[in-house]
């Protein structure tokens, strides 16, 4: 057990999953950062998503690990119209975020 922390603390923080992803493919202009807000809201995941100047789109997200994973699998399926290709998923050390999820313009201002 970490010290400074009860069991139920530490059992807590091993239940949350924050991850970066880059999602490749026709992924920019047909409404994939609102497609990816209404899914991380519907799995009760906080974070954001934006557009990258190469056409890729990336999303923070964090939030119950089952909840993360149920928003990737969304992800991976994108809104109608995406053709996803590949999502690139690295792990990130969560920090309790909350508050909802966003949607940054980035580096692209379509959609």
């Amino acid at each position: 057990m970490a010290i400074g922390r009860t069991e139920g603390q530490a059992d807590g923080l091993a239940r949350t999953r924050a991850v970066e992803a880059t999602v490749r493919g026709v992924v920019q202009g047909v409404g994939f950062r609102w497609f990816a807000s209404r899914e991380a809201n519907r799995a009760g995941v906080a974070g954001w998503v934006a557009n990258q100047a190469d056409g890729s789109v990336f999303v923070v997200a964090e939030g119950e690990a089952a909840a993360v994973e149920a928003f990737l699998a969304a992800l991976r399926e994108g809104p109608p119209g995406a053709s996803v290709s590949s999502v690139e998923v690295s792990e990130r050390i969560a920090t309790g975020a909350s508050g909802g999820f966003g949607i940054r313009s980035g580096a692209h201002r379509g959609d």
